[in-house]
């Protein structure tokens, strides 16, 4: 099964590689070991890996789009303040993706991650998982719940802190459409420190990066809402976090 009839008719544009993230970037201390030696090498791509995979609703939970129960007890939910995040997934020419894949992951409210590396001292919440994952519709929208994660110290130098963020990997109508990216909050002051956000160059990339509150989304009592739309490829690219992935 392929994903033909979403393929553009004139194939997928070449990625503005200048556009992402410098691979090398001192600031951002990994960088320096993590970046290739050598430039990329191109291939010719296949059917498959400009239509497929193929995902459908059907492979989502009824909670895996709920990050403030899919890993509570009977009756329990994620501390700290919810939110909602919501967008939709276009194409090069601004088209929505349906039966995108987005798996997303976070730190909790109090800036920790769920992982046996983990070293901040932050408290570990049992009724959040931190991470969660939701399928387009058929206009490409996309919508989950969560809570506001926190920001958290970092080994990149003294004092050194990310900002508050959630990462999202995206498996649009083939793999010419993946995509690693992180968005941040509007308002943040700690975006402006942030060395992995300064590696890349163009403001306006990182501008596309940062969900603005949309107080019209919100749930009264209940969650403020976040609006953050994602292209994937073409002169509006969503920017990758660090590290380019698919063709």
């Amino acid at each position: 099964m392929t994903n033909t009839n979403k393929t553009p008719p004139d194939g997928y544009l070449p990625r503005d590689r200048g556009w992402h993230p410098a691979p090398h970037y001192p600031a951002y201390k990994t960088s320096i070991t993590r970046s290739p030696r050598a430039a990329p090498l191109s291939f010719p791509s296949g059917l498959s890996e400009e239509t497929g995979p193929v995902f459908s609703p059907q492979i989502i939970g009824p909670l895996d789009q709920d990050l403030t129960r899919n890993f509570a007890a009977p009756g329990e939910t994620a501390i700290g303040p919810r939110i909602i995040v919501y967008g939709q997934v276009r194409d090069q020419t601004g088209r929505g993706i349906p039966d995108a894949l987005l798996e997303v992951w976070q730190a909790n409210a109090g800036g920790r991650y769920r992982h046996k590396n983990e070293g901040y001292q932050a408290a570990l919440d049992p009724n959040f998982g931190g991470c969660g994952r939701v399928i387009t519709d058929a206009d490409g929208h996309y919508k989950f719940r969560t809570i506001m994660p926190a920001p958290y110290p970092w080994p990149n130098g003294p004092n050194a802190w990310r900002p508050a963020h959630i990462h999202f990997s995206l498996f649009g109508a083939g793999f010419a459409q993946r995509l690693i990216t992180q968005m941040y909050f509007e308002g943040d002051p700690l975006i402006a420190r942030c060395p992995i956000v300064a590696s890349l160059s163009n403001p306006e990339a990182v501008r596309m990066l940062i969900a603005p509150l949309d107080m019209d989304r919100s749930i009264p009592m209940d969650a403020r809402a976040y609006r953050f739309d994602i292209t994937l490829r073409g002169r509006d690219q969503t920017p990758f976090a660090n590290r380019a992935e698919g063709m």
